[in-house]
């Protein structure tokens, strides 16, 4: 790439320079213009070229700014938002410590404050900035699609931050694409993989997407970057492939002798070809060219967990009454316990139509609307199973608190109880329930208005009260749980409930570190995505041909991966 200083000057005297704060501020004016401009140009030279197949506009859209550009757009767009000052402020709750705006140039990004920001305005600043980048994105998109029919898209990335809403990305992009590293090894990263690869197709609304990035040797440990073992590269990339994916794509072709990130790995390691890596790239590359059947095939599910951003920026705020609720973590241990015990999973919005799953977790709810609590309790009215978990529906998109009770009312109703009073436990602090299991980081006092008291706490002021209820409404049941359950007790929880909604496993008879998923062609046509996370052979339930070895396959090694078809 040529210095920045050497840039051609646009025709509208645009020119982008190293440390500028134009180059990096996606609410800059400058920089949107110079983005158009230049993705418009590509296109035009290169947008039928017979080697094009996909544009990757921009990368990894993350990068929050609070500049004075940020703040002449956000407060356009609270404009557009909340219509006048009065809207504002009562939204903003302002009163609360003499904060009212009388003029739309008082209010600013919200930046470092001696104690609390207004959780009104810290909210409305990460709904606008995913909305500043989703303009950003869909202005090169479109200058693009002027010149070349080939689709749009940007690689978005699954962490454990979101500074965007990736549902609205989801509706915009051509094909869904992500980034995705691991974060622990071993089995839980291939736990991690189906947690990211679940999301993106997801966000997709089901349809084929694509893995933009990975790394060959790169997992992302707490202040660690650990190498991956031998099968890895196969074994996480057919995870991804088994949810959907259309292909894998890598991060990168050779790995950098200098710069910001010269120990992240690529195909090409700093050792060369003649490598145990590119051998193992060039392994799975063959691999992978075996799968083309499978284009355009998808994933059907019968579990979803709720995914909500606004909820998930919402518990980010300050203020709450505990810091050990993290929403990410919270997502994460949902779709964990459902992978252990083998279901597929989607992702689902509060508000979207969830009549097609059987059973749907609700693990991290803090803020929802009242459209999301009238459709909650219409799925489970019309014969859902929904599980409901701590500190859910306890504001509203305004943050303001549900008085009279807590979840949300429509909600409420549905599940049978109605919560008084929130008490967090202590750090490291565990209660005592009559199952035998144990609670930790929060407790409720609850009671039960027509549910059913399945477990209770055993000691404090809440012995005797409700931990875990449930209540039959309509055709459906709704479950609610008060505290954070030990792994083993949740695990146990999840198992039933998935064996209460009629959730089968995929493939029957399989131990629990076989992962298993299926993928479906319009025509009927089906696959069984399978991978041995075990040391152990497993003799499968049938042979069937498989296709990674074009053979039939009646055991899968240990660490194994096979592709079966099954029709």
């Amino acid at each position: 790439m040529a210095h920045p200083d050497a840039l051609p000057v646009t025709p509208e005297g645009i020119r982008l320079t190293h440390g500028s704060r134009d180059t990096y501020c996606l609410a800059t004016p400058a920089y949107r213009r110079a983005a158009r401009l230049i993705a418009g140009a590509l296109a035009e030279r290169y947008g039928d070229h017979p080697a094009l197949a996909l544009w990757h506009v921009h990368n990894e859209y993350a990068t929050l700014c609070w500049c004075e550009h940020t703040a002449a757009a956000f407060r356009t767009w609270l404009r557009t938002r909340h219509g006048s000052l009065d809207a504002l402020n009562d939204a903003w709750a302002t009163a609360f410590w003499s904060q009212r705006y009388t003029s739309w140039e008082q209010i600013q990004p919200p930046r470092a404050t001696q104690w609390h920001k207004n959780p009104g305005q810290a909210l409305d600043f990460r709904r606008f900035w995913s909305d500043e980048a989703l303009a950003a994105y869909r202005e090169q998109r479109d200058a693009i699609r002027a010149h070349s029919d080939r689709p749009v898209t940007t690689n978005l990335m699954v962490p454990a931050y979101q500074n965007l809403d990736l549902w609205a990305f989801g509706r915009e992009v051509d094909l869904v694409a992500i980034d995705h590293y691991p974060t622990a090894p071993g089995v839980d990263a291939a736990a991690d993989t189906a947690f990211g690869a679940d999301r993106a197709r997801s966000f997709g609304g089901g349809a084929p997407w694509l893995l933009m990035e990975q790394g060959t040797n790169t997992v992302y440990a707490t202040g660690r970057v650990l190498a991956k073992e031998p099968g890895d590269i196969l074994r996480h990339t057919l995870g991804h492939i088994a949810r959907g994916s259309e292909g894998a794509l890598f991060f990168q072709w050779r790995q950098s002798r200098a710069g910001a990130e010269q120990w992240h790995s690529a195909m090409v390691p700093h050792a060369g070809p003649d490598s145990r890596l590119f051998r193992e790239v060039t392994a799975v590359g063959e691999a992978v060219a075996r799968l083309g059947e499978l284009a355009g095939s998808t994933v059907r599910t019968e579990v979803a967990v709720l995914h909500d951003s606004d909820a998930w920026w919402a518990l980010e705020g300050d203020g709450l009454p505990s810091a050990g609720l993290d929403y990410h973590d919270t997502l994460r241990r949902a779709h964990r316990a459902l992978w252990d015990a083998g279901a597929t999973v989607d992702f689902a919005h509060p508000e979207h139509d969830l009549s097609r799953y059987r059973l749907v977790l609700a693990p991290a709810l803090f803020l929802l609307t009242d459209a999301g609590a009238a459709n909650l309790r219409r799925y489970i009215a019309e014969g859902g199973t929904l599980l409901v978990q701590h500190f859910s529906g306890a504001v509203d998109e305004r943050l303001h608190a549900r008085l009279g009770g807590y979840p949300a009312a429509a909600l409420g109703e549905a599940l049978g109880t109605r919560v008084e009073e929130y008490r967090p436990l202590r750090q490291d602090e565990e209660v005592a329930l009559s199952d035998g299991s144990h609670g930790t980081v929060w407790s409720e006092s609850l009671r039960t208005e027509g549910a059913e008291a399945l477990v209770t706490y055993t000691e404090g002021m809440l012995a005797g009260r409700p931990a875990l209820t449930r209540h039959a409404f309509g055709a459906g049941q709704g479950w609610y749980l008060s505290t954070r359950l030990d792994d083993t007790g949740y695990a146990a929880l999840v198992t039933r409930l998935l064996t209460e909604a009629g959730v089968a496993p995929v493939l029957p008879g399989l131990p629990s570190r076989v992962e298993a998923v299926v993928r479906r062609a319009p025509d009927g046509r089906r696959w069984h995505v399978l991978i041995n996370h075990s040391t152990e052979s497993v003799a499968l339930p049938e042979p069937g041909h498989d296709l990674l070895t074009d053979g039939t396959l009646a055991e899968l090694p240990p660490g194994g991966c096979a592709v079966l078809r099954a029709y």
